[in-house]
């Protein structure tokens, strides 16, 4: 018996900027969203006017757009990780706790959010690693990952010391459990759930290449078993 697990969809490990322009064309149209601190922040510079997301963010604001540059800079008018960022027609502004009741309400259809760990099973671990000098402080990510619909994380798959983030359990303190339903990577795309870990595509690597980076089963997307 042999797999089929050509996924590789790229010659070369995703960049920053690549990966968040991946993840915006992953968005379904019409959208409520809101992108997290960090790395997520990038998505809103690859959303098209045709998509029609509403970007959300947690200090209080829907209709949020890119990131502002030079004359575009506003200091009053800033996302939640303090990043001056610009306002599409239509935008509107709200007291903080009636941001938190869009999040905590199920009216968001995806975040997108930064991960120290994700398990196989989606469990999220995004603002502790125990380290005292940590800022032990969970901000409204619990809210968001269990208030939206769709929980994607942005992240490099492994950390500086060459251990992948992605794990079979988590072993830092938990954002929320069995929330993340796709982990976007500089090395592939994961679609995680009850049932596993399964591969939608690999960039600067073969399928092979992968399981031997990531201590779980992994399952290749679209695999076709023959003799």
């Amino acid at each position: 018996m042999s797999t089929q697990t050509s996924i590789q969809t790229s010659a070369t490990s995703l960049g920053r900027d690549e990966l968040a322009q991946l993840v915006a064309r992953d968005i379904a149209p019409g959208s409520f969203v809101n992108l997290g601190i960090g790395q997520p922040t990038l998505v809103s510079n690859y959303l098209t006017p045709e998509q029609n997301i509403t970007l959300h963010t947690e200090n209080g604001m829907l209709g949020m757009g890119p990131v502002a540059e030079g004359d575009q800079i506003d200091g009053d008018l800033i996302n939640a990780g303090k990043i001056p960022v610009t306002e599409l027609p239509g935008a509107s502004y709200f007291h903080h706790a009636d941001s938190f009741a869009i999040m905590r309400g199920g009216h968001l259809d995806v975040c997108v959010l930064g991960a120290f760990q994700v398990s196989a099973t989606g469990d999220l671990a995004n603002w502790h690693t125990g380290e005292p000098d940590a800022i032990p402080a969970v901000g409204g990510a619990m809210d968001l990952a269990t208030g939206a619909k769709d929980v994607y994380v942005m992240m490099t798959l492994l950390t500086r010391e060459g251990v992948s983030k992605l794990v079979e359990h988590c072993s830092y303190p938990l954002t929320g459990v069995g929330c993340v339903t796709r982990v976007y990577t500089d090395k592939a795309v994961f679609l995680t759930g009850p049932d596993g870990v399964t591969v939608r595509e690999t960039f600067g690597c073969t399928f092979e290449d992968l399981q031997a980076l990531v201590p779980l089963p992994l399952k290749a997307a679209g695999a076709v078993v023959g003799v």
